[in-house]
């Protein structure tokens, strides 16, 4: 045993014995030290307004991804326009909760096999506190399931799944069906960075789902939201100016304006504006530009997951 321990910390100590394990970037097809970004507008099916924003973004802007809400009424309008649309590439907004007061939706699974996700109403809890006091993390995984199924009835090629308010992502047993889930669907899943992890006492997710093949971003615009304020061009020139090199995905909830979105979000004019700085700043494409800021969607990531796990 001592002779083989020897060799082994032999060959990690001998230059050019070990592989160099490869980037993601490297993996995709590109340089090392090239910056690659994914703008994902969440919550498309949730309104109309979300799917003009998302349309909108996508053929007039620099959009490159969606995810859709299942449970939500405007899921088949945005779901055509995909089937459509081959080139433009959509996931699942897997959703566990319905946040706003006056207009609600409930879960894509048979009520009394999810039956703890539920408000005495019917409807899916309104806050993620309460999906983790009331669910049961087996009911979410039925829930994610049963909204991908969904999905994939439809016909769509999905490229990957991610999670509304991050229920999916907070807590461990619910961080479990997510990476299920990933697994069971052979998708590439969104996945916070390792500093945001770390911070959360998660510091091992990342080494633990790329150890089960699962593909992800390097870096989540997640953490400088918190000083997300009014000026929406000013913020995400800032964040754009701080990438680095990898896969980054930043995500939006661009929305046309409609009197219905005004109704029930007190966020519909930094949802606006959100669309309005992603198809018409001049200051952001110029950004991209002298950055050499590469713009992808999940469907490279997907095609390399499924690629090493057919």
């Amino acid at each position: 045993m001592k002779t083989l321990g020897f060799l082994i910390a032999l060959f990690l100590l001998i230059p050019g014995l070990q592989a160099q394990e490869k980037s993601l970037v490297e993996k995709l097809g590109y340089q090392k030290s090239d910056i690659l970004l994914i703008i994902n507008n969440d919550d498309s099916g949730m309104s109309y307004a979300s799917n003009l924003g998302t349309i909108g973004g996508m053929t007039e802007g620099l959009i490159t991804s969606s995810t859709i809400m299942f449970n939500c009424p405007w899921s088949l309008d945005i779901v055509n326009f995909a089937k459509a649309n081959p080139d433009k590439h959509f996931g699942v907004h897997m959703v566990l909760t319905s946040e706003w007061k006056n207009y609600k939706w409930s879960s894509v699974a048979s009520s009394n096999t999810v039956s703890s996700l539920l408000d005495p109403n019917g409807y899916l809890w309104r806050s993620v506190e309460e999906v983790y006091q009331h669910g049961k993390a087996e009911h979410a995984y039925l829930e994610g399931k049963a909204q991908i199924e969904k999905a994939l009835h439809y016909g769509l090629p999905i490229t990957h799944i991610d999670s509304h308010m991050g229920t999916f992502q907070l807590k461990a047993e619910y961080i479990e069906q997510y990476v299920r889930l990933a697994k069971e669907f052979n998708l590439p899943l969104r996945m916070a960075s390792q500093s945001t992890l770390a911070k959360y006492g998660m510091p091992d997710l990342r080494k633990a789902c790329e150890s089960q093949g699962l593909v992800f971003v390097d870096y989540l615009i997640y953490e400088e939201l918190k000083d997300y304020k009014d000026d929406v061009e000013k913020f995400w020139l800032q964040v754009i100016s701080n990438l680095k090199p990898g896969v980054t995905e930043l995500y939006l909830h661009a929305s046309k304006e409609t009197d219905d979105l005004k109704v029930f979000t007190g966020s519909w004019k930094k949802r606006m504006m959100e669309l309005e700085v992603f198809t018409k700043s001049e200051k952001i494409r110029q950004l991209l530009k002298e950055k050499n800021i590469h713009l992808i969607s999940y469907k490279p990531l997907l095609d390399l997951q499924r690629k090493a796990n057919p």
